[in-house]
């Protein structure tokens, strides 16, 4: 059964940022309800973290609004409520514009995008009550992008939009607000088969104001950051995370 502590509700969280979200929101003493469909890697990440039943996970796909509505009915009933929901479930499938099909662009506005309209559509009545708090993954690439991200960027940028309306929609009762993560190294944070140790260039980590890849731990504080009652007029905006890398002017 549940406790008297919050509740934090992330999607995508078995590898990459998701899961230092996971990680450190139980460090801090969240209860967490975790949806990933790579179940290899949500079994490697419960017995990883040895959290017991504060940690809930389910291998459901959440751009399917049934699956959706089944993880939060869950999240609910084992924790007693939701006070943080973070939107993070996300896929990319880059390709040539002219290549790319109906299906594959659809399948990465499902996942990146409507997961997140899902999500929020069914937590809103039990995150009112709480006056709980919205954070949803966007990307750099919402306002710059590499060739063959059309499907990834537009859901991006969607996420953006999606965000200031939920906060106009939600509000006072929820925040909404999107963290825009650069270059995150998350290599070491896969699954096993997938592991890999970091390696960057001087090249690397010199085109970063900041001096150095970012790691998911920028991003996981800064989300506990703006779930916490110190972020409490914060709502609607979006906050990049990137090491300065898109304020740098690069001349080739």
């Amino acid at each position: 059964m549940a406790n008297n502590k919050k509740t934090a509700v992330i999607t995508g969280g078995a590898q990459g940022i998701g899961l230092c979200h996971v990680k450190e929101f139980l460090k801090s003493g969240y209860n967490v309800a975790c949806a990933d469909p790579d179940k290899e890697a949500g079994i490697e990440m419960m017995k990883a973290l040895k959290a017991g039943k504060k940690l809930f996970y389910s291998d459901c796909d959440v751009s399917s609004e049934k699956e959706a509505i089944k993880f939060i009915g869950s999240a609910i009933r084992k924790f007693n409520g939701i006070d943080v929901l973070i939107n993070n479930a996300g896929i990319g499938i880059n390709k040539p514009v002219t290549e790319l099909t109906l299906k594959e662009w659809n399948r990465v506005i499902g996942v990146n995008l409507t997961s997140a309209f899902l999500c929020a559509k069914h937590s809103a009545k039990h995150l009112e009550k709480s006056g709980g708090v919205i954070i949803n993954t966007a990307s750099t690439r919402a306002i710059m992008s590499e060739k063959n991200t059309e499907a990834y960027s537009a859901t991006k940028g969607g996420i953006l939009a999606l965000t200031h309306a939920l906060a106009v929609s939600l509000g006072p009762k929820i925040r909404v607000n999107s963290i825009s993560p650069g270059w995150i190294e998350v290599s070491d944070w896969k699954k096993k088969k997938d592991f890999k140790i970091p390696v960057h260039s001087e090249a690397d980590k010199s085109q970063h104001p900041a001096g150095r890849v970012g790691t998911p731990y920028d991003i996981s504080k800064l989300a506990l950051f703006l779930a916490s009652e110190d972020a409490g007029f914060i709502t609607g905006q979006n906050f990049v995370v990137d090491g300065g890398m898109t304020k740098k002017m690069i001349y080739v």
